[in-house]
């Protein structure tokens, strides 16, 4: 049990670097911009007092659309110190989605790069439910507030408001790949849990520690990676502000040598692919971090031979937060997604909620304290998903003789074929490993009525297709797997569609007319 105070604020994260005298430590970096926390803790008060002064009360919801820049921490804390309710969103999206969130948590102000302003202005017209705020950063924008002038304003001292430890501290909002985003409303001791658990247990992470997360800060991955941990530890964060691009990435850690560096398989491997990237140098990272998709076991093998450093893989969410199941260094099974986190529990269910046999797959569900409370204004959705204690996370896995859990795909992304389920997640990792792929997708698609495996495959440089590679790639599987897991259809493409962490769309590759299609061998169908 970790013991948190009864009256808690979570912007007290920054404050415990100035109490542990670390005011002129270096926060972060950005670019040519370094902040001290001294000089950030004073950033989160002046523009604390200025949300004051336009009436932002406690739990007014405070929308910010922000890139990765010193921005995103000032407002971010300097809500929660008010008692108000920061959401952080994707930045990437169209002005319908800004105008569902606005509408759906009805948040009073906007916090937005000026880059994003217009974006938000867009969002906006015709919107007359109540007045909204809208506060640009990094530039200025006729009719909105701009925030380096409200730091101009204000006081250096800003005590927290009192708020309870279960109070909404901030929200997050799904992905919405199965509908319209949901808002996990996150309470203010849910931070520090996954700092005291995942942090402080499988990172170890230190004062000593540079971090750097290739993955956004408006994602719950990237706000854990590159501001809650490293502010609970005292350490010193990157910030890139751009398109994560392998070059950029690549550059920005040599630049700046982080010793504890955070992406997603996708971006692993395009680094990998990219030409010259071996040429990088990346021996200041001590350990590297992967979720938000199950890492082949190959992208592992190859990262730790180009750049000699290890992956931990592991897998969180929105709702809690963080990663819960995790690989360590003591306990490591590449491929899987490890053991459950201390201060984690984790079960496998059928479909009527009972535990599975061991060794068989089902529903993942979760047990640990930085769970969301609820969805806002999603009741329905909430029961489903928030069962007691238990998180249902919808996740199909497995667990091995050794306590490691292997993910086998979203339960909706499951292949039945000649009634036996078949993994997309272990033909994709099994596919990786031909020299000719670079990634891989599995769906299932309908062929006279039965149900078929169809592989898209984007290939290596120098490879073209041809029905002598598909078969070859056929051959390849089968001699891995089950016969009826290998993919009876290959589509070839240039890419494959994923959201913005990362993931791939597997809903979008099952429409009739993907790719390039290929027969099916029926010789081999079960």
């Amino acid at each position: 049990m970790i013991d948190i105070p009864q009256w808690y604020n979570a912007s007290v994260l920054v404050d415990r670097n100035l109490e542990a005298g670390r005011a002129e430590k270096v926060a972060i970096y950005c670019g040519d911009e370094q902040v001290t926390y001294g000089e950030l803790a004073r950033r989160i008060n002046r523009f604390g007092h200025a949300l004051r002064e336009m009436i932002i009360d406690r739990e007014d919801r405070v929308l910010l659309m922000l890139n990765d820049t010193p921005s995103f921490p000032t407002a971010f804390f300097a809500a929660m110190r008010i008692g108000a309710v920061p959401i952080p969103v994707n930045t990437l999206l169209q002005p319908a989605d800004y105008r569902f969130f606005v509408e759906n948590s009805r948040a009073r102000t906007v916090v937005c790069d000026q880059m994003h302003y217009e974006t938000i202005r867009k969002a906006l017209e015709g919107y007359d439910e109540e007045p909204v705020e809208v506060i640009v950063t990094n530039g200025r924008a006729e009719g909105a507030h701009v925030l380096e002038d409200l730091l101009e304003t204000g006081e250096d001292e800003l005590a927290p408001v009192a708020t309870h430890k279960d109070d909404p501290a901030f929200w997050l909002y799904s992905s919405g790949s199965t509908g319209k985003p949901k808002g996990a409303v996150h309470l203010h001791h849910d931070i520090i849990y996954t700092c005291e658990t995942y942090a402080r247990h499988v990172l170890e992470v230190s004062e000593d520690d540079v971090c750097f997360s290739a993955s956004k800060l408006f994602h719950a991955y990237g706000l854990g990676n590159n501001i809650s941990f490293p502010y609970w530890a005292g350490s010193s964060t990157v910030l890139f502000p751009g398109k994560p691009t392998p070059d950029a990435i690549l550059g920005t850690a040599q630049r700046f040598k982080p010793t504890l560096f955070f992406s997603v398989p996708t971006l692993y491997n395009a680094m990998l692919n990219h030409e010259g990237a071996a040429d990088y140098d990346l021996s200041s990272i001590r350990l590297c971090v992967s979720a938000a998709e199950a890492l082949p076991a190959g992208i592992w093998r190859r990262w730790k031979e180009m750049f000699g450093s290890v992956i931990l893989d592991g897998i969180g969410s929105t709702e809690m937060l963080h990663i819960f199941i995790s690989n360590t260094l003591e306990e490591m099974k590449p491929g899987s997604s490890g053991k459950p986190v201390p201060g984690y529990e984790a079960r496998i269910l059928d479909d009527n909620g009972y535990p599975v046999e061991p060794g068989e797959a089902g529903y993942l569900s979760i047990k640990g304290d930085s769970a969301a409370a609820y969805y806002w204004r999603n009741h329905e959705k909430t029961k489903q998903t928030m069962q007691g204690e238990w998180l249902f996370a919808g996740d199909w896995y497995r667990v091995d003789e050794d306590g490691f859990y292997w993910y086998e795909g979203r339960s909706d992304d499951m292949i039945k074929v000649s009634g036996l389920w078949v993994s997309p997640v272990e033909v994709e990792s099994t596919l990786g490993d031909h020299p000719a792929v670079i990634e891989a997708a599995a769906v299932g698609v309908p062929v006279d009525g039965l149900t078929r495996v169809r592989a898209h495959i984007v290939l290596r440089q120098g490879y073209e297709p041809s029905e002598e590679l598909i078969t070859e790639l056929q051959n390849w599987c089968k001699e891995r797997l089950k016969r009826y897991q290998y993919p009876h259809l290959v589509a070839f493409v240039e890419e494959l569609p994923k959201t913005v962490t990362g993931k791939i769309q597997r809903f979008k590759l099952r429409e009739p007319e993907t790719g390039v299609r290929m027969p099916q061998q029926e010789d081999e169908l079960v």
